[in-house]
């Protein structure tokens, strides 16, 4: 696939960089973080959703599929391996309980999208968010993204896990953008294998090579770390982040409280996680325990977003 999935655009975001942004969502991610709150950015390809709370079981759909791939006696509905997304019961549903994830759009349609909302831009200092997914994942399309929108003198954010070919984002992305969040989620190198997948060796390596150029002059570049119950949020992880960022120099990070609402969003795609169960996972961050790790960032003199 030479051309990204976009999954949504959504305008009047407050929570993904300064002032009014509106955030392009990218499908696909080389990560698969247990916990990740949009799990259906995680593949690249095509898919559908059904949410049982919009189903009106009206059976449209199930007449309408040419392959029988669903029944409410499927354990998510669908049979997705029968499933050959042609679509047709998504377009013949009338509740929207059925719904199409992920969709090609063209970089001017994108740009029209956002650019409607300049007027807010430009009074709260706000723009737009590239997230994900990951949207460094399909490098050429971005790169010709993030050149429209500084020709529309739009601020450019990009979210990333970090996981990109250096050289690649240097010269295709880094000019052309504005600010850069990336995610500092594990240090142990084992457990960030265990959790989202992958070494995080890559992602170290990047995150130093940016923000020696920020404290040169370059991009702002800000942390993230995602607190996890008993994942990231542990006093060892806690401290091993800290660490490496007063390694690096960082002055200011930011920490992004654990929520349990990705699980739903697993049930509506098909993927059932039994890590999810854990009892830590089902509910939201203790204030407490956040509060414990901010202190544990500001003791550093590491102030936070």
């Amino acid at each position: 696939m030479n051309e990204p999935l976009i999954l949504d655009i959504k305008g009047n975001s407050l929570d993904d960089g300064p002032g009014i942004r509106s955030v392009v969502f990218f499908k696909g991610c080389p990560l698969s973080c247990l916990w990740c709150h949009n799990p259906e950015s995680k593949r690249r390809e095509l898919e559908i959703s059904y949410d049982p709370k919009d189903c009106v079981h009206c059976d449209t759909c199930m007449e309408t599929c040419p392959e029988n791939a669903l029944s409410p006696d499927n354990p998510f509905f669908i049979d997705r391996k029968k499933c050959t997304l042609c679509m047709q019961c998504v377009e013949a549903c009338p509740s929207g309980a059925l719904s199409r994830v992920g969709t090609v759009m063209e970089i001017d349609a994108i740009v029209r999208d956002v650019a409607r909302d300049k007027p807010f831009f430009k009074t709260s200092g706000g723009g737009v968010t590239l997230s994900g997914g990951e949207p460094t994942l399909s490098m050429d399309f971005l790169s010709r993204l993030v050149r429209a929108f500084r020709e529309q003198e739009i601020h450019v954010l990009v979210e990333t896990c970090g996981m990109f070919r250096m050289e690649d984002f240097l010269e295709k992305v880094y000019p052309h953008i504005d600010a850069i969040y990336m995610d500092i989620k594990i240090m142990d190198k084992a457990a960030h294998q265990q959790y989202c997948g992958t070494s995080n060796e890559v992602i170290l390596k990047n995150f130093k090579a940016l923000n020696k150029l920020y404290q040169e002059g370059g991009v702002e570049i800000l942390p993230r770390t995602p607190l996890i119950p008993g994942i990231t949020d542990s006093d060892e992880n806690i401290g091993a982040v800290i660490s490496f960022l007063q390694e690096c120099g960082v002055k200011k990070a930011d920490l992004l409280p654990y929520h349990p609402l990705w699980q739903e969003k697993n049930f509506k795609i098909g993927i059932k996680d039994s890590r999810g169960d854990a009892p830590a996972m089902q509910s939201f961050l203790d204030k407490d325990r956040l509060q414990a790790c901010r202190e544990a960032f500001l003791a550093a003199g590491i102030q936070l977003a």
